[in-house]
């Protein structure tokens, strides 16, 4: 789709703030009013409309799909969006760790131990870790309480948390994110540290280095998501 509009601008809505094309409302694909929780979040919306050059590039709206998701995909179906981000919390990505090369061993170590030690502290639970990756059980402890945690949040915050999760594989690092023990960079670090080997051991693969650069964009864009529902 070509630009058709001159100027997006926030206004105030029944239940939020709207973003409205030359005085016309931003609608979801599913032709709801596009109406989030925070001025910050539509001023943020806003910029992606006004950025536009020629055409729509969806991929540069990531703020503008996460609040069509929350809207017309995740608050329809809320409960059963977060049951399925929960069960996460039975094989996060930190559970699971190489045997060897040491080198590789010791970086997960250092990046996967804070979020298992911070999730401890967080839910006064435990983990389960293992080496390869055949499954290991989670205390039943443990998934209720991080199940609860997701369980608890509202569309928004939910269609921010699912690309945290479901792009690391770590619902740890997803929710250390959204409550600011981890900031977006450094949570990505640490879901990314397979991926980074990988490419330091073998050398060059453009197709690789950019799988890992779109993931990495989309994973710090759904942090700023999550950080503008709070501002």
């Amino acid at each position: 789709m070509k630009r058709f509009w001159a100027k997006a601008e926030v206004v105030e809505a029944d239940g939020g703030w709207g973003v409205v094309l030359d005085g016309k409302p931003v609608k979801t694909p599913a032709r709801v009013p596009l109406v989030v929780p925070t001025e910050a979040l539509a001023e943020g919306i806003a910029a992606e409309w006004n950025d536009v050059a020629e055409t729509i590039d969806p991929r540069a709206m990531p703020l503008t799909g996460l609040a069509n998701a929350a809207i017309d995909r995740v608050q329809p179906a809320r409960k059963a969006f977060a049951a399925d981000l929960a069960r996460y919390a039975e094989a996060d990505l930190a559970c699971y760790r190489a045997e060897e090369p040491q080198g590789l061993v010791d970086l997960q170590s250092r990046e996967w131990d804070a979020l298992i030690n911070w999730g401890r502290r967080r839910f006064d639970v435990d983990f389960n870790v293992t080496t390869g990756v055949v499954h290991v059980s989670q205390p039943v402890a443990t998934v209720e309480r991080l199940s609860h945690a997701v369980a608890a949040l509202d569309a928004f915050h939910l269609a921010g948390l699912s690309p945290l999760v479901t792009i690391g594989g770590s619902l740890l690092a997803a929710l250390g994110v959204l409550e600011d023990a981890f900031d977006a960079a450094r949570a990505w670090e640490a879901v990314s540290v397979d991926d980074r080997w990988q490419l330091e051991q073998w050398g060059s693969d453009t197709e690789a280095e950019a799988a890992l650069a779109n993931r990495r964009r989309d994973f710090l864009a759904a942090a700023r998501f999550l950080d503008l529902l709070e501002a």
